[in-house]
Parts: C-alpha cells; structure tokens; sequence
C-alpha cells in the first residue's frame, strides 16, 4: 500500500478578510509541483465564508465540482435557472461542462459559512451542464459510511461526469471499520474533517488528507470522535 500524506498545516492559505481558504492542492497562489492532483482529484478547498459574503457570478467549463457543506449555509444561483441554499448534511454537485455560470454567497447575517469546495477532471469533456443537490441524513453514517456520490447515482447518492465514489463517513472514539476500495487499482483520498483516526497503522489528524494507492482494503479506527470523507477516484 503507498501511502501520501498532507498534513493540515502544509496545505496553502489564502485569508482575503471575506474568505479564508486552504488548499489540500495547488490551486490560486499556492503551488506546489508535487501536490497537483490526486488521480482526476484536482482541488480540496477547505473554505469559510463571512457572514453575507461570496463569489458573485462566474464561468466554469470542462470540471466537475462538489461542494459540502460544513457549518451554516451557501446559497446557490446559476444561469441555467437554478437557486437554491444548502447547509450542513446537503451535498452539491455541479458539472460545468460546456460552461456554466453560477454565483454562491453566504446568506446569514452572523453566521461564518464552512464548506468544502472540491474539483475533480471529468470523464467526458463538452458534455451538458448540470446541477443538483440532496440531504443526507446524518445518521446512516453513524459509526460507519454513507455514499454521496456514485457513478449513475447507485445507492441513492448523488452523481458526475466520472467514475468516482464519495463516501461520508463517522466514527466515534475506539470505533473501526474496514474499508474496501471501490476502485480496484486505483486510489483513495480521505480527508478528516475532525477528530483524529488510524488508517491502515498511519496517525490522520483534523483537516489531514491521505491518499492511498495500491491496496483493496484498509482498516481505518478513530483515536477520538471523528468525522470524514472518502473520494475513490481514477488515477488516470
């Protein structure tokens, strides 16, 4: 099993007062050769938003792009007549395609905005836009995982333009499972939003990625109360 591990502290940060933003990957000013991509994983943005606060109108094409929201509230408007607000439990999915135009702002007047924003390449490229989002009931992932996002929408989860897998997983202290790789020959990225766990005899702690290759499964035990996400992505 190879292993790549980020810890918390040597992903980029970019703070613009409105936005403070860390980066799992090269992405804006932070660049890094070596932290490019994981596979078609391309950004792991780790993003909090102030109160009334966002990106205004702008174009992506050719990426498919998942955000998940972590504490308060984004609200999404786009040119293909979608609007919407997601929070905490809700995941967004958005294939930019051919191109797509979309604006996402904090709406609270007092509340911080959490979110992860995350790019992965697509499949296919020049296909059609689209949008979509759905709850997921917190839980399911009670001391084990939940599916998100899966290729044709298996499992009730949402789907992209790739054959990728997320899972949303949680743990409470001295609780393990053993997790099996849904992509044969490809790898895993998991990244602890909190807590601390042990994956495969390797110390993850809040706001760690690690990636894994060559391996088809791996147990993953939390040392205190922990909360995660696992993306199987193609490594080509």
């Amino acid at each position: 099993m190879e292993k790549i591990i980020h810890k918390a502290d040597t992903r980029g940060h970019a703070n613009h007062g409105w936005l403070d933003a860390h980066h799992s990957f090269s992405f804006a000013n932070f660049y890094d050769p070596a932290r490019m991509h994981f596979g078609v994983l391309r950004v792991l943005n780790d993003d909090r938003i102030a109160p009334g606060m966002g990106f205004g109108m702008h174009p992506h094409d050719n990426m498919e792009i998942i955000t998940i929201v972590l504490e308060g509230a984004l609200k999404h408007k786009d040119n293909m007549g979608n609007e919407g607000v997601i929070r905490p439990n809700d995941v967004q999915v958005m294939s930019a395609g051919t191109g797509v135009v979309h604006s996402e702002f904090n709406p609270s007047k007092d509340e911080t905005g959490s979110l992860l924003q995350i790019w992965l390449f697509p499949r296919e490229r020049g296909v059609q836009p689209r949008y979509d989002q759905k709850t997921f009931d917190p839980a399911v992932r009670k001391n084990g995982l939940q599916v998100v996002v899966a290729p044709e929408g298996k499992e009730g989860a949402l789907w992209i333009n790739q054959d990728a897998w997320f899972s949303m997983g949680q743990l409470d202290e001295g609780q393990s499972l053993t997790y099996h790789s849904r992509l044969t020959g490809n790898g895993s990225y998991i990244f602890v939003i909190s807590g601390s766990l042990e994956i495969g005899g390797q110390t993850v702690g809040t706001r760690d990625g690690l990636g894994l290759r060559d391996f088809d499964q791996v147990n993953i035990k939390a040392d205190a109360n922990a909360e995660f996400l696992i993306m199987d992505v193609p490594m080509q």
